[in-house]
């Protein structure tokens, strides 16, 4: 195991690999390549920056994210992109780092409202397959120098570079959250309230369905925030407007909202259960009709359909299933021979997947960082 504590000490290790090197952050996650040697970067950890009157933080890759979460809470501020905690739903241990959330461009059910992780971020620094140390962007929105370069790190799963430092933008607060509960709808009619709702003026912030809630129940979540009055004044409106799809009730209690957010947002109803797990990012009107092809075990809705959760049966391709919509279908959770048969991520068409290729050979030339696990 390779464990840079500095950037200098991450750069000679990657120079001196005699070998492909599986990258990872805080080890949460099971996409590392087979037959390489591990480097984590937890060793990079610390916040180097932080100035909550601009909304900006710079941290180093192995940065907990836990500690970047209090810091935030602290100032009454809060990361934009809600990334989940992948360590219930793949049985794993380890602690989730800032890094390995750029890295996967981790991001969860406030994307329909904020966007992705992509979308705050500032500036990062990484090595290359050749050791280099690479700094890209700046430290503030307006500073756009190289920006494209920022966006391409994030989600490159460490197959481009080794991140060693991010610096991203922030959120405030919000004073409270509210959520609309319904229970009883099929994944059709749950689909179209929810596009309804996102649809709507009232600034929604999630849009799940879980095919079967807590006490075993379809159940449609539908989340607002913001100060109090706000929040109650939508709620009450949002409640007009899906009159038709029947009478939701709200629920503000500060605990049980969180709660239940982090239950969509970090899957947990698959949890300690047998089965695969496969992740869909699809366009939202064709979800029921992708869902009911999949023919998996259970499903769960988010982004007002336009990411599903699959459980199904060890072994299934249900991306086959799927081949007919557009969309990206990627294998999160399978046992080694299914993982050794189908792709974890979605293949890229021919042009997309040559161009991914000169970009790898341009960034990596000996192919060392994460070979083969996007393609």
């Amino acid at each position: 195991m390779l464990s840079p504590e500095s950037e200098t000490d991450l750069a000679e290790a990657v120079r001196a690999a005699k070998g492909p090197l599986a990258i990872r952050g805080g080890g949460t996650r099971r996409h590392a390549p087979e037959g390489c040697d591990p480097l984590e970067t937890r060793g990079l950890s610390g916040i180097r920056l932080y100035e909550p009157g601009a909304l900006t933080m710079v941290a180093g890759a192995g940065t907990p994210l836990a500690e970047i979460e209090a810091m935030l809470e602290a100032e009454g501020q809060r990361l934009a992109f809600e990334p989940m905690d992948h360590r219930g739903l793949l049985d794993t241990e380890g602690v989730p780092t800032i890094g390995g959330v750029v890295a996967g461009n981790v991001s969860g059910p406030r994307r329909i409202q904020v966007g992705a992780c992509r979308d705050f971020m500032l500036g990062v620094r990484f090595v290359d397959g050749t050791g280099a140390v690479v700094k890209n962007g700046g430290r503030v929105m307006k500073n756009v120098t190289g920006y494209d370069l920022v966006k391409l790190m994030t989600g490159s799963h460490g197959t481009l570079g080794v991140l060693s430092e991010v610096a991203f933008k922030v959120l405030p607060a919000t004073e409270m959250t509210g959520v609309l509960l319904l229970e009883g709808l099929d994944d059709d009619g749950a689909v179209k309230a929810l596009g309804a709702a996102l649809g709507s003026p009232f600034e929604v912030t999630g849009a799940a369905h879980l095919q079967k809630g807590t006490d075993g129940a379809p159940v449609t979540m539908i989340r607002l925030e913001g100060f109090e009055k706000s929040v109650a004044y939508r709620a009450g409106k949002l409640q007009e407007l899906l009159s038709a799809f029947g009478d939701f009730t709200v629920e503000t209690d500060p605990e049980r909202t969180t709660a239940g957010w982090r239950y969509i947002r970090d899957v947990v109803p698959f949890h300690n259960r047998e089965g695969d797990v496969w992740r869909f990012s699809v366009k939202p009107s064709d979800a029921p009709v992708i869902g009911a092809r999949l023919g998996a075990a259970e499903l769960i809705y988010d982004w007002g359909g336009g990411l599903i959760w699959a459980l199904s049966e060890r072994g299934a391709d249900l991306r086959a299933a799927a081949a007919p919509f557009e969309g990206h279908a990627t294998l999160v959770r399978a046992g080694a021979e299914t993982r050794a048969r189908l792709p974890v991520f979605q293949p890229e068409p021919a042009p997309l997947a040559a161009i991914s290729a000169r970009l790898r050979t341009r960034f990596d030339p000996r192919g060392i960082l994460n070979p083969g696990l996007m393609g």
